[in-house]
């Protein structure tokens, strides 16, 4: 399998973002919202490395396909977010891609006015954002790959449980070849079988 962030990468730059958030939010209450359920894992670590007092809440996601005047249309659903009047909030989710559905729960969060709204995101697809929604909070710049592991999905939900994060083919199969860091690329010998 192709790696491309591993184990010890992922902790190293979660630990220096918790380690930023807490000295931007200290000695005030951070309400975390994440975002289910690709950031299961990131969100886990994350809070974890905040060292002022967090209070952890969950939303999920789900698409929808619906009819309209004889049109079909993919349509977003969340699940309600908490109530967030006068509140530090950081929304938290594994990828920025297209940015769509972040802008979205962003503007509904919004709607109940915090004391201030941020976002984290492990990975930044810049490249690829329809938003002008801007995370404050990034773990990796990324470039646009099919990747799979540390919660993100595979083909049917596949390695969610991956302790890294592995490139994929377009059809969602981890790539069986090297193993790739940011420094470089090292070929992993196998054993004899």
């Amino acid at each position: 399998m192709k790696v491309a962030y591993s184990r010890k990468e992922l902790a190293a730059r979660i630990g220096e973002l918790g380690r930023t958030i807490s000295r931007d939010y200290r000695e005030r209450t951070l309400d975390v919202v994440a975002i289910l359920e690709n950031s299961f894992l990131f969100s886990a670590d994350l809070v974890r490395e905040i060292k002022c007092p967090v209070v952890c809440h969950f939303v999920r996601t789900e698409m929808r396909d619906v009819e309209l005047g004889g049109a079909k249309f993919a349509e977003l659903f969340f699940s309600t977010p908490p109530q967030l009047e006068g509140r530090d909030v950081l929304l938290v989710d594994a990828m920025l891609h297209t940015g769509v559905p972040q802008d979205f729960l962003w503007k509904r969060i919004e709607d109940y006015k915090p004391r201030s709204l941020n976002l984290a995101v492990l990975f930044d697809k810049a490249r690829d954002h329809k938003v002008g929604l801007k995370a404050r909070y990034v773990g990796f710049n990324a470039a646009s790959k099919h990747w799979v592991g540390y919660g993100l999905p595979g083909r049917e939900g596949l390695y969610r449980n991956l302790p890294y994060v592995a490139t994929v083919d377009e059809n969602g199969v981890p790539r069986e070849s090297g193993i790739g860091t940011k420094s470089g690329r090292q070929k992993r010998k196998r054993r004899p079988e």
